[in-house]
């Protein structure tokens, strides 16, 4: 049985990847720094302001710890995709077969609708979002890294 498959996350160098990771950390650690020093403050606040205390910086400990996790993970999988890529990719071919236009709020764009091919593999068809280019036509074709095993791609 073959994969779905999935374009690769986008790349992400060294110190890009370190930047990402000290932010993302520095967005999980207010919360439980806030919570620990609520718990240990001198003189003890009243008990309606410890409750209220202590729910506030529990709130911020499960926003902020889920959004840096979250972070941490998307950096430490674009990293991943980048090694896998570099590793066992093969160069591939990326044919245009149908453009849309796709509407994200703010930032405006075309899914495209690929069928990508090259040696070593079976051609398979995925859609990717790219920005608003005149170029990409139905027809035109991208140059593209694909790793054969779990049908991870790249169209750079």
């Amino acid at each position: 049985m073959t994969s779905t498959p999935r374009q690769a996350e986008a790349r992400i160098g060294p110190i890009g990847a370190l930047l990402c990771r000290l932010a993302f950390l520095a967005i999980c650690l207010p919360g439980p720094a806030l919570f620990v020093a609520g718990l240990t403050v001198e003189p003890p606040p009243s008990t309606k302001d410890f409750w209220g205390l202590l729910a506030g910086d529990a709130f911020m400990t499960v926003v902020g710890v889920g959004f840096g996790v979250l972070g941490l993970r998307l950096v430490a999988r674009s990293r991943r995709d980048a090694r896998h890529l570099s590793a066992a990719g093969v160069a591939a071919t990326a044919e245009i077969l149908s453009v849309a236009d796709r509407v994200d709020g703010e930032d405006p764009g075309l899914t495209l609708r690929l069928r990508i091919s090259g040696p070593g593999f079976a051609a398979f068809e995925a859609d990717v979002n790219r920005p608003v280019d005149p170029a990409l036509a139905p027809g035109a074709t991208l140059p593209a890294t694909v790793v054969p095993a779990d049908r991870l791609f790249s169209i750079p």
